[in-house]
């Protein structure tokens, strides 16, 4: 897949893509033209600025609701992550947006046009019928009916990070995940607990990972959309155990097993979910340097908070607002404090 950087002109690319269609797949094409439409013309030469980032330099998000705005928090998670990582391309792929910036305006959807401006942020549309073509998620997805499923939001999010990761490789992270620094290519996974492995962030630099193949594998096979948890964490774990050979998977954290790397729990996942108010609480500065000394992004459990019992509140002291002023501070100026 050919992504283009902002700066080259438009007939350039689009040369580009007629010369290389051939080996281009829908879904590749589908993404350079969206990518074009942000582009602005420069008077740069064309091919002063041409790159194609390496595969293992994406960073995705996953938004499979129809909302056509995305949340404050979301937006905060994608500007965090690409401050962080500024040499790595961010993605963000929302059910509920149909490319067309022109029917986006400014003023009603502050939180997408915050995040066109962040020069390695790109939003795409996402077509679950596309994105699934040629994975074993296809027949499942076929047949599934959205309207009786008790999780639906969730269990596609589950599909299609694995199928973006299988397809494009990259990383995958949470739309609650605040990133607090940046963020090594690895093939990752990361518990949340000893015994319980999380997907809310997964790394597999390179596509085609047979590992993530296999996950979509088990994934339609034994399907149950009505347990929390089923075709992710739960999933995910049973399937390091067979890739480990290990009942105990907890025994490998910080360690590697096979190619995929355990890291240890406070990558992530410092704060334990049956503690997610913590995040709202107010804490002293050398208590978050100690807490979150190795943590790459705070996932900050955000469906947890489905019921909105908490709130960020400017001047309250809180975590969540400490991160969001330093680390998305756009987001938290434009968007959050209101």
């Amino acid at each position: 897949m050919i992504l283009m950087r902002k700066g080259c002109l438009f007939v350039f690319i689009t040369g580009v893509c007629a010369l290389l269609y051939m080996n281009c797949d829908m879904n590749s094409i589908h993404l350079i033209q969206s990518y074009i439409s942000r582009i602005s013309p420069v008077k740069e030469k064309a091919t002063s600025n041409v790159s194609t980032p390496a595969t293992e330099s994406r960073i995705m998000f996953v938004e499979t609701t129809d909302n056509m705005e995305p949340t404050p928090l979301g937006v905060c998670a994608v500007e965090s992550a690409a401050h962080q990582n500024p040499d790595k391309q961010i993605y963000y792929f929302m059910k509920g947006f149909n490319g067309n910036l022109s029917q986006y305006p400014q003023t009603e959807y502050r939180g997408i046009h915050l995040l066109i401006s962040v020069k390695n942020v790109v939003i795409l549309p996402l077509n679950a019928t596309e994105l699934f073509e040629g994975t074993p998620l296809k027949s499942w997805y076929l047949k599934v009916n959205p309207k009786k499923e008790k999780y639906w939001i969730h269990v596609l999010a589950d599909a299609c990070r694995l199928a973006l990761l299988w397809k494009y490789g990259g990383t995958y992270l949470d739309t609650d995940i605040i990133s607090l620094r940046p963020l090594p290519i690895a093939n990752f996974t990361c518990p949340e607990s000893r015994m319980t492995f999380s997907n809310g962030a997964l790394g597999f630099p390179n596509l085609n990972h047979p590992f993530v193949w296999n996950c979509m594998e088990e994934f339609v096979a034994n399907y149950i959309g009505d347990i929390w948890g089923q075709q992710g964490p739960r999933l995910i774990t049973c399937m390091l155990k067979r890739w480990c050979n290990n009942k105990d998977p907890g025994d490998l954290i910080g360690k590697e097993c096979n190619g995929i790397s355990f890291w240890i729990t406070n990558r992530f996942y410092p704060i334990p979910y049956p503690d997610w108010m913590r995040y709202y609480d107010p804490w002293k500065k050398e208590d978050i340097e100690e807490t979150f000394s190795d943590t790459y992004g705070a996932h900050v459990w955000n469906y947890m908070n489905s019921e909105k019992k908490k709130t960020i509140i400017a001047g309250s002291g809180s975590l969540i607002e400490y991160f969001s002023k330093l680390y998305c501070p756009n987001a938290f100026n434009n968007l959050i404090q209101s």
